[in-house]
């Protein structure tokens, strides 16, 4: 028989086993604290680590980066919070150390940061930057790129914009291939190349995924080839980049087109057929001929991806209306070989009329470009935010 005395010892022996086995576990597994708050000025992020603290600050368009060393994966706690300026927070291993992606809802910002002790943390205060400072602490882009690419293959796991890796721009047309030509000599070809470069830029920048684009330079590229880059290259979205041009010389607008069996109207089956057949655009349209092979890779590729190929055209397109003031010309379906053959959401976008002489002349401006592609970015962003809620 136990003595009360020993039954005592025993199960204080117990007690004191599981405490201190509990200790070991919470040593072996530490945990990050996150919490975000809103001042009047400012939002604060508060960054409260189980551990010793040691750390490096790189700053982007809309999203800070915080390395922190520790060799261990540790757990996260993170509150519930509703910020005005912070939108939400990724996770990823790189090395021997983590990254701690924190996302903004403003385009860029400002930020001071200082340590507390007892117990220790890094805190972080984000403020919409001056125009004239353009934010503290910014890497360059080269370093920026080469950090945020080491860490894209496995942020998507825990990341807000989860299973967005990739993204498949295609400059329409190039080489051989001027594509349509304005009344002033503008060539299609041309201002599709320097839309899909600023817009690869521009993404990079503010997004932490890969950007391939089908082209970086004057050059031919088979319709089917461009499909067979996003398919090798596992693109998450596709989004091609054409200039519209009609026989009505005062057509215009942006159009953005996602994949269907049938066109919209003949407006956009004959855009289609134009597009699809770029050596007969100067012979005009011959008959209503349809092509088997684009229907096969339709039924194939891209009948999983409608609903989504769907909301990305409409996302963009209420971009581009709102940014360039354009006419609302709508989202549209019609059987673009580019898009049959690619394996994720895809959309075409037609930017303006080329044949339009006013739109022609805008087309050749810094300032419309940039515009275009901010209307794009902004589509692309909103796509990804809706994503991740579904």
């Amino acid at each position: 028989m136990v003595s009360p005395r020993k039954k005592r010892t025993l199960i204080t022996g117990a007690v004191l086993f599981f405490l201190l086995s509990f200790v070991s576990v919470s040593q072996i597994q530490p945990f990050l604290k996150l919490s975000v708050r809103d001042y009047e000025e400012f939002s604060r992020v508060v960054i409260e680590p189980s551990f010793p603290l040691s750390f490096e600050i790189d700053k982007g368009s809309s999203f800070m980066l915080v390395k922190i060393s520790i060799d261990i994966r540790p757990r996260i706690q993170r509150e519930s919070f509703d910020s005005r300026i912070i939108k939400s927070f990724g996770w990823t291993k790189g090395g021997d150390y983590y990254i701690l992606t924190i996302r903004t809802k403003i385009r860029d910002f400002s930020y001071d940061y200082f340590v507390l002790d007892n117990p220790t943390r890094l805190v972080l205060d984000f403020s919409e930057a001056d125009e004239e400072s353009g934010g503290e602490g910014r890497a360059s882009e080269r370093e920026m790129q080469s950090r945020l690419d080491s860490a894209l293959s496995r942020e998507r796991e825990e990341s807000a914009s989860q299973g967005i890796q990739t993204i498949v721009i295609d400059p329409g047309h190039g080489g051989m291939e001027p594509g349509a030509l304005g009344k002033y000599g503008t060539r299609e070809k041309d201002v599709a190349l320097a839309i899909g470069l600023k817009l690869k830029d521009v993404i990079e920048k503010n997004l932490p995924v890969r950007v391939v684009l089908t082209r970086e330079n004057d050059v031919s590229i088979s319709l089917e080839n461009r499909a067979a880059i996003a398919n090798y290259n596992k693109s998450d979205l596709f989004i091609s980049i054409h200039i519209n041009s009609s026989f009505r010389k005062d057509a215009h607008g942006s159009e953005t087109f996602f994949l269907s069996r049938e066109a919209t109207d003949d407006e956009a089956r004959r855009l289609a057929y134009m597009e699809n057949n770029p050596a007969e655009f100067e012979e005009g349209i011959v008959g209503d001929s349809e092509d088997e092979i684009t229907m096969i890779l339709w039924d194939m590729a891209q009948s999983a991806y409608l609903k989504e190929s769907s909301l990305l055209a409409e996302t963009i397109q209420e971009e581009l209306n709102h940014l360039l003031r354009t006419r609302n010309r709508g989202i549209k379906q019609a059987p673009f070989k580019v898009l049959s053959g690619v394996a994720c959401p895809a959309v075409l976008v037609e930017v303006a009329f080329i044949s339009n002489p006013e739109e022609e002349r805008k087309l050749n401006t810094e300032w419309f470009k940039n515009n275009v592609v901010e209307a794009i970015y902004r589509g692309l962003e909103n796509y990804i935010e809706r994503y991740a809620q579904r």
